[in-house]
């Protein structure tokens, strides 16, 4: 991605740079990781979709002006009905390839945050997907219920009413795709643009009603430690391992306090999908934040980046402290292992068409 806003600090790991991926769009191997890449904007270009041709010469003009207004309005209820998703085989008419690019198109804005919507991106994919539930098998991403009250109010998703606006536009253009798919696929997007992994992605969620929101308190508390950390991820059906890799994701964005509560990034390339998290939890010295906000830590050299309690399980915990040693030491091992365990947050519940494809995107130069 161009333009990426540093919070003020000298990164030593600058070396981390690599060069783009030139794999092309496979369905059978995961491309190897890359970091930063640059992009064009690319701009989408319109389908034309024709109206159906009426009646060739020998019919009275009643019954001509009949069948075609009843074309007409066929064809007009069928592409422009936002309830279009609804149908089962909805999701054939999709061209993802389209929507991934019109996604990329929305990420960077330099009034927004540090120039990116890419980590809010992130996080309401990852939202709309961990409230799965694997013993009564409710949740996760097939059905967007995180788009109705009361689930869009949980003090979890707060600000997720900024990412879902923003990709609103993108629902309407494309009425066939469902929101569950909208929104997962979007932080596919950001991962990759971002200069994450390529994450295999595939379509076919349904979208639900109101009457099917989750209850409060599937998603983590950021104020709680190792034990609660288990306890949420484990009803999703990860371990260890694969928990540490998800929590990298905090890579991407900040806290804002006038919705988390809590305030600041964890590193210096908030825009950027980098092992940072891990590296910066390891090698700093974490301190209370005096403020009058939550209780959250702050690094004792500057007092610019901040962790969580939870996060701070990450250190402290053996188990957990383990992989994130790992992390930190090898990029590519996170990424390799975030790349498996995001697929799956993204996919938890869902009873996909037997037929769906399986999607690796191209990044966008």
């Amino acid at each position: 991605m161009s333009s990426l806003r540093i919070v003020p600090r000298t990164l030593s790991r600058a070396g981390l740079l690599r060069a783009p991926r030139t794999t092309a769009i496979s369905t059978s191997t995961v491309a190897p990781a890359r970091a930063f890449s640059t992009r064009s904007n690319h701009r989408q270009q319109q389908q034309h979709q024709q109206i159906p041709r009426t009646l060739k010469s020998g019919a009275s003009p009643g019954v001509v002006g009949a069948l075609v207004g009843g074309a007409l309005v066929g064809w007009y209820l069928f592409n422009n009905s936002g309830s279009d998703a609804s149908s089962p085989d909805a999701w054939r008419k999709v061209n993802y390839h389209n929507v991934y690019k019109d996604i990329a198109d929305l990420l960077e804005d330099e009034d927004y945050d540090d120039g990116s919507y890419g980590p809010v991106f992130v996080r309401l994919a990852w939202h709309s997907s961990g409230t799965f539930d694997k013993m009564t098998k409710t949740g996760g991403s097939d059905g967007a219920t995180i788009r109705f009250a009361p689930e869009s109010n949980h003090g979890a998703n707060a600000g997720l009413n900024v990412a879902r606006a923003r990709l609103e536009p993108l629902k309407k253009k494309y009425p066939n795709i469902s929101y569950g798919d909208l929104y997962t696929l979007a932080g596919v997007v950001a991962v990759q643009e971002l200069g994450g992994p390529i994450v295999r992605w595939r379509p076919g969620r349904n979208d639900k009603t109101d009457t099917e929101c989750t209850p409060d308190g599937r998603l983590p508390d950021a104020a709680q430690g190792a034990d609660h950390v288990r306890n949420i991820f484990y009803r999703m059906g990860f371990n260890d391992q694969e928990i540490t890799a998800l929590v990298g994701a905090h890579a991407l964005g900040r806290c804002h306090s006038t919705r988390s509560g809590f305030e600041g990034p964890w590193n210096a390339s908030p825009t950027a999908f980098t092992n940072f998290f891990f590296t910066e939890l390891l090698s700093n010295s974490w301190v209370p934040k005096k403020w009058s906000g939550p209780f959250q830590y702050v690094d004792k050299e500057s007092g610019q980046f901040m962790m969580l309690p939870a996060d701070m399980a990450f250190r402290s915990d053996p188990q957990f402290r383990k992989y994130a040693e790992i992390y930190a030491a090898d990029q590519d091992a996170f990424f390799a292992d975030f790349t498996k365990a995001f697929t799956k947050l993204l996919e938890l519940g869902v009873k996909f068409p037997e037929d769906a494809p399986v999607y690796e995107f191209k990044t966008l130069e």
